[in-house]
């Protein structure tokens, strides 16, 4: 899945720096993606749940915050965030962050073959403002706390073993990782308005208990080539962000997700949508509302973000119409779903059924604008693979 085979020779105005013997640009190397007629078409109107769809979807509540989880015994958590998805025999497991202190945690729900919700439970307790996380291709969840010096605990979605808490990860005010199994590191961003993009390369891939923390380290403006630098202490006594001269800087980093090459992270502060190109060593935007043509951007509050197989990814908006956004291979930028009379939440961790034909999600503080209004849905149809 390459989104673009290569970089387009125009480039946008703006201004350059020197770096590394190479010409640092102030805007992307190819044009970020613009408004369009999106794969799957208008959005209907609302349905009974207040999401509008395009025709062929339907959605669902899973869970709501305070509640037992329909068809079991355990009440769902408060201000549900950060989600992936999880293989499980012929069904299959939604994890999901709290993003609460100082409580926190995650918890995890458990779907039949016929997505019958079978069993939900705990999966990480005692833990801070737990925000979003990522995915191990050994099947285990990466859950975030965005505090300062936070942490990364890994945890099971199963809920059998105990949670581990990785220190060599680095204590930041961390968001969502991505793992890129390909070079055998994992990918983080760090929620703050001068934080930074780090990966984590552990000593043996598969054991995150021991390895080196690297900043990204980049000219001044949106595209061209960038290196790696280790963070000399971890332990974020000195914040991290701090540690290393020429540290690219990132206005809010939010979502993470690593697909065929490319990671993709979403940083909220300046509403945009970059792309690592992890073989070239090189970063452009994929989206900036900014640079929208005819001023009408679609896609505000960048936050978390997922993909499917088809190269389409959904970027959940914190905030803005409270929309899910697609946006395809050949950068056409649109909704896929809005939610109604929610304007006081957010959307959080939208992640895939492993058979890609169900779409989870959690409007973290539902109707009522609290932490405890949480509601958690699934969107099933047909969805590009």
């Amino acid at each position: 899945m390459e989104r673009r085979t290569l970089l387009r020779a125009a480039v946008l105005g703006g201004t350059s720096t020197a770096f590394g013997g190479t010409l640092w640009r102030g805007a992307a190397y190819a044009a970020p993606a613009q408004p369009g007629a999106g794969p799957y078409g208008a959005l209907g109107a609302p349905d009974a749940n207040g999401i509008r769809l395009p025709s062929g979807f339907t959605s669902r509540v899973v869970a709501r915050s305070g509640q037992r989880v329909p068809g079991t015994s355990y009440t769902w958590h408060n201000a549900p965030d950060g989600g992936a998805c999880y293989a499980d025999g012929s069904g299959w497991i939604y994890v999901s962050n709290s993003e609460i202190s100082p409580s926190g945690g995650a918890s995890a729900v458990r779907f039949s073959a016929t997505g019958t919700v079978t069993s939900a439970y705990r999966i990480l307790s005692g833990t801070r403002t737990n925000c979003a996380g990522g995915k191990t291709p050994w099947n285990t969840w990466l859950s975030c706390e965005e505090v300062d010096r936070g942490y990364v605990y890994e945890t099971d979605p199963w809920g059998v073993k105990a949670a581990v808490r990785r220190d060599a990860m680095g204590r930041f005010k961390h968001e969502a990782a991505a793992a890129d199994p390909e070079r055998g590191v994992v990918y983080m961003t760090e929620d703050v308005t001068d934080g930074c993009f780090y990966r984590f390369r552990p000593t043996t891939w598969g054991d995150l208990s021991s390895g080196t923390l690297e900043v990204l380290v980049a000219g001044t403006g949106t595209s061209g080539p960038v290196t790696w630098a280790r963070v000399p202490d971890p332990s974020g006594a000195t914040a991290t962000r701090n540690q290393v001269s020429g540290a690219k800087r990132f206005n809010g980093g939010e979502g993470c997700h690593y697909a065929d090459g490319t990671c993709w992270f979403t940083t909220k502060g300046d509403n945009r949508v970059w792309q690592y190109d992890a073989a070239a060593q090189t970063i452009e935007l994929a989206y900036d509302d900014s640079l929208v043509t005819g001023g009408n951007a679609p896609l505000t509050g960048v936050d978390n973000v997922t993909g499917t197989a088809s190269g389409d990814l959904f970027v959940a908006e914190d905030g803005g119409t409270m929309e899910i956004c697609v946006i395809t291979p050949d950068d056409v930028v649109a909704a896929f779903l809005r939610v109604d009379g929610q304007s006081s939440s957010e959307i959080t961790g939208p992640a895939f059924s492993p058979d890609g034909s169900r779409l989870y999600f959690s409007s973290q503080r539902g109707t009522s604008g609290s932490s405890s209004g949480g509601i958690t849905y699934e969107v099933t149809g047909p969805f590009r693979t």
